[in-house]
C-alpha cells in the first residue's frame, strides 16, 4: 500500500466505532472469455466501461461484507431503495494513466478516498479505511490493465459509488448500502469541443449554500444542477458560472473549480480561487493547481471570494489575463467567453505555452504519465 502526503487514512474512524472491510478478503470471480474490446476513438466520455467491477455490501446487522470483483454487470435494486427515493447517494472520480515506462498510475487517490468517507458521513452512510478500498481499487485497475493505451490523452476514469439500499418509504439513517466501482477507458476529456468554453453567469440559479452539500460530491449536487445546464446550452454556452449571494460571489463553473489569472486591484499579478467556505467541492486537481502555483512562486496565489463585479472590472480595464476551470474529468479548460445580462465578455488568452495555466497543465500531466517524479502519484 502507498501512503501520499496530506492525507490521513485513518481519519475519523476510530470515533465512529466502524470496522471497514479488508483487501486482503477480496475474491475475484472473472468473465469467462473477455469479449471484444471496441474501438474507444470517437466514444464519449463514459460510455464505456471495462469487463469487471467492484462490489461491498454493508448491513447495520452484519457490517461490512468481503469486497468483491465480479463480472460487470446491472445493479439488482428495491423499487423503495433509499438512494432512488431520498438520493441517500455519493460518488468519487479518479484516473490511471500509463505512462512511457508501461507502469500504470493513479493521481492523489487518498485525497479521493479521503473525501469519499467526508461524504459517506454527510449522508449517514458507513465509513470506511481508505488505504483498504484503495488497495481493492488498484487490484480492479491491474485486472483491467490492459484497456489503458501507452499514449497522452488514454486514461482510465474511476467511478467509486456509494448508495444507500434502505428499503423503506421514510427518510431515516440507512441499514443497508452498497458500494461499488466500476471503470471507464478513454482517449479525452469531459468537454469534446476543442474550444475554448463558453459560460453562462445567470444569478438566479445557486448550485449550493453554506450549511449545504456543496463541499461533498452528492449526487443530488449536479442532477439539481441539469436543468440550468440545460438552458445555458439553449442560450449557446456549455456551463454555468455559478454565482451566490447578493454580492454574486463567483463560486464554480459547472462542476468544475474555477480560477482567476489577472492583475488585481491592487496592481499584484494573482492566481485567485474561491474559498473552501462550505459552497464549493475540494477538488484535488484545484489542490493540485495551488500548490504547484505556490511553489513556483511566479504570482500571489490566493482562496477568496471573488464577486463578479471584480472579474467584470478586471476585463474592463483589461488586467485579465486567463479564466479557467479544473477537475478530474476536465483536468484544465480555459474560458474564453461568459454571457452575463445579456451581454458577451471576452476572456483574454495568452499564445500558446505561454499562460500560467498551459505550464500547470504540461506539469500536471507529466506527474500522471509518469514523465516527472513525484510522490503524487501511486503505482499499480
Amino acid at each position: 500500500m502507498s501512503t501520499l502526503k496530506g492525507c490521513d487514512v485513518t481519519k475519523g474512524q476510530a470515533s465512529l466505532g466502524v470496522r471497514s472491510f479488508k483487501a486482503v478478503d477480496l475474491s475475484v470471480e472473472l468473465v469467462p472469455e473477455r469479449p471484444t474490446k471496441p474501438d474507444l476513438r470517437g466514444a464519449p466520455f463514459g460510455s464505456v466501461f471495462t469487463d469487471h467491477m467492484l462490489s461491498v455490501q454493508w448491513t447495520l446487522a452484519q457490517g461490512w461484507e468481503p469486497p468483491r470483483i465480479t463480472p460487470f454487470r446491472n445493479l439488482s435494486l428495491h423499487p423503495a431503495s433509499s438512494g432512488l427515493q431520498y438520493a441517500i447517494q455519493l460518488y468519487e472520480g479518479l484516473k490511471a494513466y500509463r505512462g512511457a515506462d508501461g507502469r500504470l498510475r493513479l493521481f492523489r487517490p487518498l485525497l479521493n478516498m479521503d473525501r469519499m468517507v467526508r461524504s459517506a458521513e454527510r449522508a449517514c452512510l458507513p465509513v470506511f479505511d481508505q488505504a483498504e478500498l484503495l488497495e481493492c481499487i488498484r487490484r480492479l485497475v491491474e485486472l483491467e490493465s490492459e484497456w489503458v493505451t501507452e499514449s497522452d490523452p488514454a486514461s482510465l476514469y474511476i467511478r467509486p459509488t456509494f448508495i444507500g439500499t434502505e428499503t423503506f418509504l421514510g427518510l431515516r439513517r440507512p441499514t443497508r448500502a452498497l458500494l461499488y466501482v466500476v471503470l471507464s477507458p478513454g482517449l479525452g476529456t469531459y468537454f469534446s469541443t476543442g474550444a475554448d468554453l463558453a459560460l453562462w453567469a445567470e444569478p438566479k440559479y445557486i448550485r449550493a449554500w453554506r450549511g449545504g452539500t456543496g463541499d461533498v460530491k452528492m449526487g443530488g449536487n449536479y442532477g439539481g444542477s441539469l436543468a440550468p445546464q440545460c438552458e445555458a446550452l439553449e442560450r449557446g454556452c456549455q456551463q454555468l458560472l455559478w454565482l451566490y449571494g447578493d454580492d454574486q460571489q463567483i463560486t464554480e463553473a459547472g462542476t468544475m473549480n474555477i480560477f482567476l489569472h489577472w492583475t488585481n486591484e491592487n496592481g499584484v499579478e494573482e492566481l485567485a480561487t474561491p474559498p473552501l467556505d462550505g459552497l464549493i467541492l475540494p477538488g484535488v486537481t484545484r489542490q493540485s493547481i495551488l500548490e504547484l502555483a505556490r511553489e513556483w512562486g511566479v504570482c500571489q496565489v490566493t482562496e477568496r471570494v471573488l464577486p463578479m463585479a471584480e472579474l467584470l472590472r478586471g476585463l474592463q480595464d483589461g488586467r485579465v489575463t486567463e479564466l479557467f476551470g479544473s477537475g478530474t474529468a476536465s483536468l484544465l479548460c480555459p474560458v474564453g467567453r461568459v454571457h452575463y445580462r445579456g451581454e458577451d465578455f471576452l476572456i483574454p488568452r495568452q499564445e500558446s505555452g505561454l499562460s500560467l495555466s498551459t505550464r500547470l497543465l504540461k506539469k500536471l500531466k507529466d506527474i500522471q504519465y509518469g514523465r516527472v517524479a513525484s510522490d503524487w502519484t501511486f503505482l499499480v
